[in-house]
């Protein structure tokens, strides 16, 4: 599979022709990263992972794209997409589905905690191809599966550096790439990855910056 970053947590995989997005955001460019797209996974509701007006043009604009989403997510959608709602597909943790070729299996259930005054949604980590693992707003490590390829949520307002490492080191996937990272300056990111990159090598995991644009065979 050829993997494009895009900006925050928003990344492209294309296989035999076939290509499908994850979270396009408010921070991210979806035109550029939904074109030509054949289904689009969506792990939770928060505006830098869908941009529901860029998410509805495009399945307005192809007939054939498939989107998957939590169901609060997807009934959102449904609302606004009218002729698209039978593309439009609810999905829960321990599932297994096709998406456009790619074969999927869904873990995880919530978001991470922000705070304890601001309401935890349901978010979804979707594996891809029994290889790249993007877990959303979560640090839920999937279970009885391998990870070959790891996308990293470098910083959050959920997180910290700590947790970073011990996500890596939990699934200990052979390659490592980050996502969100829109938040941080080039100092806190250099920090942060430099942390990801010598504690990860200790325990298996290559990792690898990657910028906005950047492509990568996964």
């Amino acid at each position: 599979m050829k993997l494009t970053k895009f900006t925050h947590a928003c990344v492209r995989l294309e296989k035999d022709g076939k290509v499908l997005v994850f979270d396009p955001g408010t921070f991210s460019e979806t035109e550029q990263a939904l074109a030509g797209a054949d289904a689009v996974l969506i792990t939770h509701e928060h505006p830098d992972h869908v941009d529901v007006d860029a998410v509805v043009a495009a399945l307005e604009g192809r007939e054939s794209l498939q989107l998957f989403a939590p169901a609060g997510v997807a009934e959102e959608l449904r609302g606004k997409a009218d002729g698209a709602a039978n593309r439009i597909h609810a999905v829960a943790p321990g599932e297994e589905f096709d998406a456009a070729g790619f074969a999927i299996r869904s873990f995880g259930g919530q978001h991470a905690l922000i705070h304890p005054l601001i309401p935890v949604v349901a978010n979804v980590g979707y594996l891809v191809d029994s290889n790249v693992y993007h877990p959303g707003d979560s640090f839920a490590i999937p279970d009885g599966v391998e990870v070959r390829t790891l996308l990293v949520p470098i910083h959050a307002p959920w997180n910290k550096v700590g947790e970073v490492v011990d996500f890596v080191i939990g699934v200990r996937a052979p390659k490592a790439f980050p996502i969100h990272d829109a938040l941080l300056n080039q100092s806190g990111l250099g920090l942060i990855e430099g942390q990801v990159t010598r504690i990860g090598a200790k325990y298996g995991t290559e990792y690898r910056h990657l910028s906005s644009g950047d492509t990568v065979e996964v």
